[in-house]
């Protein structure tokens, strides 16, 4: 336990994950892996952002999320040893890791504690997942919206990414995004930039995606 509570007062995020290990420079536009694959690793995201979609038999695309530097990813399909059911592109220039199993038993021999750490996240993954499906199933196209940004902030306030990604997350259009997020500027929860939306008040998004009409 004393190890533990060490470990987690020196850590705050991922970047063990890249102690010692070769890093892959990633070109904007690269695609990291693709829907349908084997996932024989996952990613830690040492720089850049990256777009984890859907893509079907037509070609259409559905962004899931963007994940910023300092983030993982691609971790579902190396833990449960199905094939991958998303993709990923670089949207920017990227600095990766790809973390096998042998790097990661590594990495729980050295740090223990890291092992908790990774369960948590992983269940906070499936807790925010059901909680968005809620969302997705009964909330009108603001309050969706509102929640899509308060999840997409937990990390990092700024959240870089565009409209028509943020209409597709909320699973609404690219004009009834631009309605809300006016809406949540003059309120003071956001402020938008280019490409980009600085979340303010996250408290007053996720409260205000909770409450029914």
């Amino acid at each position: 336990m004393e190890h533990e509570l060490s470990y987690f007062s020196k850590r705050t995020g991922w970047e063990i994950l890249g102690e010692g290990q070769p890093v892959r420079h990633v070109s904007n536009g690269t695609m990291l892996y693709f829907q349908g694959e084997e996932g024989s690793q996952f990613y830690y995201l040492k720089k850049g952002r990256v777009r984890i979609f859907l893509h079907s038999d037509d070609g259409a695309e559905k962004t899931l999320v963007v994940r910023e530097s300092g983030a993982i990813f691609g971790e579902a399909a190396f833990f449960d040893g199905q094939r991958r059911m998303s993709s990923a592109r670089a949207v920017t220039d990227c600095e990766v890791v790809a973390v096998g199993r042998e790097e990661l038993l590594e990495i729980f021999r050295r740090e223990p504690g890291f092992a908790m750490q990774l369960l948590q996240y992983l269940a906070k993954t499936v807790r925010m997942l059901s909680s968005q499906l809620d969302t997705m199933s009964f909330l009108p196209a603001d309050r969706r919206l509102a929640g899509v940004l308060a999840s997409l902030s937990a990390e990092n306030d700024v959240v870089h990414v565009s409209q028509e990604e943020l209409g597709s997350l909320a699973g609404t259009t690219r004009v009834t995004v631009n309605r809300a997020l006016q809406a949540f500027q003059h309120a003071g929860w956001v402020t938008l930039g280019y490409r980009s939306v600085c979340v303010c008040n996250r408290t007053a998004l996720e409260k205000y995606a909770k409450v029914a009409e």
